[in-house]
């Protein structure tokens, strides 16, 4: 369970470097909105790839 909440954690932190880095160097406001689009679907699709088979649900 531990390392469960270490790996969401993980994830959430990654996202929210790539938050920064878009916000950083990207100048185009629409390309940046896209991009974070993406990278929140990544972070969400990768805690639900650790959470759904303890809900007993094997997905990949």
């Amino acid at each position: 369970m531990l390392s469960l909440i270490i790996g969401i954690l993980i994830i959430c932190v990654v996202g929210a470097l790539c938050f920064w880095a878009i916000d950083r160097f990207v100048n185009e406001s629409r390309l940046a909105s896209l991009l974070k689009l993406l990278v929140a679907l990544i972070c969400l699709a990768a805690i639900l790839q650790r959470l759904l088979p303890l809900a007993g649900i094997n997905w990949l």
